[in-house]
């Protein structure tokens, strides 16, 4: 275990003296350093030097950090969906065609999806089965007793959003109840994906296609967290993709940014407009929003034999109604999450520029299902319903695909029962549970809109059904009303509506009625790829969008002078007979601050004493931009800075070393580098939110 090390850090500001600089930092640090967010590192770090330090900010409005130092033969995007996911490349060569995945075995009645679903199975020895239709099908079939032996998973990836202490551990919950390491899990998918696209690649080339030759693209939602984004690319690591020493084989995409690529490019008859009183892509304004998607979809189909995609090299025509400064929203509705980002156009390249942070949150269709669950309790009872995923759990996977494809089929205008068909296992089961038949429970519950047809089925009339989507639909449609309320948001001249939930009618419908009078609705065709095909497009130039927002303020902690009477009495610390304040939250970027790609983040450290190895340093988060101290309310510890110092000394160690650290946050993903002054060596630095 390392013992605790000071930290020194040098003044980047212009005095003379660095002595009269009044901005010190707070230090230190060992990799026993306290976790609490609420603990004072200058106490509880025992007795360490404190040099003066002045942050700084430069900005590098060349594209040189973000410069390709690797050239790839192959773009392929992974989607990687929290209800279905899929992958889509392009030749560097070829960067105007964008070939989307192989069809897969199998598919659902009712349900039209070049997708795969996000399904895994593990046998009962914890390796590895299948994937997809193939991991859903194989579990379907096993005898019910055996299946309980076996670890399938579904919906998985909205555990990354929601668990707040997110680790390397973290455990996901298989449908037999047994827990399975979440890391495993997505690795164990990446692989799959990776295995799938190489054979694709491979076959189509005419010899084995390299991993090397490849830069990979996965896709997250803009509103997932750091730790989250950490978590996958350490998933990619595990199933080889990249790994740490080439990490710019990996670039991780955000799902609404890729959308927003993909829009751009988007030609009049790649859309559908739901608000247009003139034709647009063959359909009138007269038109309701079912039918006009109805006729969409089946344009689709019969274009479906064609899985390559050509993507103009100009801006779209969508674009030629657009002016410099021009903005618009893209509504990312996905099966997990749904994910908002503002955008505008910067003329003649068709650059974006980020206007408000990613805002979004768990309204995505799953929101859905879990209406319909609470439905199954209310008529059923909770203690069966549970009791049954447990027992059956195979069963109960059929009866939510049953689901799934009502789901699809509910639309405003419909006036016809939806019929979902209830697996023998269900109707067996209940009465042996309960003692009764499913029909007298439906009599009993009470709840009018749901009938028992003799074909053994539940037949849900239409209001039923639209009820189910109500809550979901409600908080997009309120999430929505808060953003254009920002100022940042006014004046919004396009909403593009993406994702597989923006398939649903209902949604379409919501959006319309409330947004349809501020600004053009616009829906692309294939709308469940356009993630995808917008991914790809990132990979090939992970410079287009030139300014995002930051999420989160972000910092450290350091001394400054002590001001009597503007600083706390129980922040005092008394150093060498001078005054200090402690737990001063150093600012690197605030909460919504505009962050160009380039823009850099300048730190400079000295290790307390010139042996030292190496230098670990606590960064602070909070939602709030107004942050006094690394104490103040809703301000946490979120990760550390890691700079080692080995071999970058050389032979003679100078007394004292001074390392430049620089933080880019204009990109997807936080990154650091660092540089020996006294050598110009390169520092192996790495930021880290997962293993703090």
């Amino acid at each position: 275990m390392m013992e605790s090390v000071g930290v020194y850090g040098f003044c980047g500001c212009k005095a003379k003296n660095k002595m009269k600089c009044d901005s010190r930092w707070e230090i230190a640090a060992s990799e026993t350093a306290p976790t609490s967010a609420y603990s004072s590192p200058a106490r509880s770090l025992g007795d360490t030097g404190i040099t003066p330090l002045s942050p700084s900010h430069i900005v590098n409005d060349t594209d040189s950090n973000v410069s390709e130092q690797q050239s790839f033969l192959v773009v392929v995007a992974v989607d990687f969906g929290t209800t279905s996911s899929g992958y889509a490349y392009s030749f560097t060569k070829e960067p105007e065609c964008i070939h989307v995945m192989r069809r897969w075995e199998g598919g659902d009645p009712g349900v039209s999806n070049q997708k795969t679903p996000t399904t895994i199975l593990l046998t009962p020895e914890r390796k590895f089965h299948s994937f997809g239709y193939a991991a859903r099908d194989f579990y379907h079939d096993l005898d019910p007793n055996e299946a309980k032996q076996w670890l399938y998973l579904e919906k998985f990836k909205m555990k990354l959003h929601t668990t707040g202490d997110l680790t390397m551990d973290t455990d996901l919950t298989a449908a037999n109840g047994k827990k399975v390491k979440a890391l495993e899990i997505f690795a164990y998918a990446l692989q799959y994906f990776k295995e799938q696209a190489l054979k694709e690649l491979s076959d189509q080339a005419g010899s084995e296609f390299e991993n090397s030759d490849v830069r990979w693209v996965i896709t997250v939602p803009a509103i997932w967290k750091q730790p989250a984004k950490q978590f996958m690319r350490q998933a990619a690591y595990q199933a080889g993709l990249a790994s740490p020493e080439n990490s710019e084989q990996l670039i991780i995409a955000l799902e609404p940014e890729a959308a927003s690529i993909y829009c751009r490019k988007l030609r009049l008859h790649q859309m559908i407009e739901l608000s247009s009183k003139a034709a647009v892509n063959g359909y009138s304004g007269s038109d309701t929003v079912g039918a006009g998607f109805t006729q969409a979809k089946e344009h689709i189909r019969r274009n479906r034999q064609s899985r390559t995609f050509l993507v103009e090299n100009v801006i779209g025509e969508i674009w030629s109604e657009l002016e410099e400064g021009d903005k618009y929203v893209v509504v990312d509705s996905g099966g997990g999450t749904v994910d908002l980002t503002v955008h505008q156009i910067r003329l003649p390249e068709g650059h974006l520029k980020e206007l408000y942070k990613a805002t979004g949150g768990p309204y995505g269709s799953l929101g859905v299902d879990y209406e319909f669950e609470k439905l199954l309790y209310k008529i059923f009872g909770e203690d069966f319903i549970e009791q049954f995923k447990i027992k059956r759990p195979a069963a109960w996977v059929d009866l939510m695909i049953a689901f799934e494809s009502r789901k699809r089929a509910a639309a405003p205008d419909r006036t016809n029962p939806l019929n979902i068909t209830l697996p023998f296992s269900f109707i067996d089961y209940y009465k042996k549970f309960r003692g009764h038949s499913v029909e007298h429970a439906l009599r009993k519950s009470n709840v009018d809109f749901v009938k028992w047809s003799s074909q053994g089925m539940l037949r849900m009339s239409p209001d039923a059904m639209n009820a189910l989507f109500k809550p979901t639909i409600d908080s997009i449609i309120e999430h929505l009303r808060d953003l254009f309320q920002k100022p940042e948001v006014s004046t919004v001249k396009f909403l593009f509506l993406v994702g597989g939930f923006a398939e649903a009618p209902l949604l379409q419908q919501a959006v319309q009625a409330a947004f349809g009078d501020q600004c053009r609705i616009i829906i692309p065709q294939d709308v469940g790829l356009t993630i995808l095909k917008g991914a790809v497009l990132f990979g090939l130039d992970p410079t287009v969008i030139k300014v995002r927002r930051s999420p989160l303020t972000y910092g450290v902690g350091v001394l400054n002078r002590y001001v009597e009477g503007k600083h706390p009495p129980e922040k005092l610390l008394v150093k060498d007979g001078t005054r200090w304040c402690t737990d001063v939250f150093d600012k690197f970027i605030s909460a919504d601050q505009s962050v160009a790609l380039g823009e850099l983040v300048k730190r400079s450290y000295t290790p307390a004493k010139p042996s030292q190895l190496v230098i670990v340093i606590n960064i602070y988060s909070s939602e709030h931009d107004n942050v006094s101290f690394i104490t103040d309310p809703g301000v946490k510890k979120c990760g550390t800075l890691r700079l080692d110092l080995t071999g970058t000394s050389g032979t003679a160690v100078p007394a004292r070393r001074e390392i430049q650290t620089l933080m880019q946050f204009g990109d997807t993903e936080i990154k650091a580098t660092a540089i020996d002054i006294a050598t110009s060596k390169s520092v192996k630095v790495g930021i880290d939110f997962l293993n703090y």
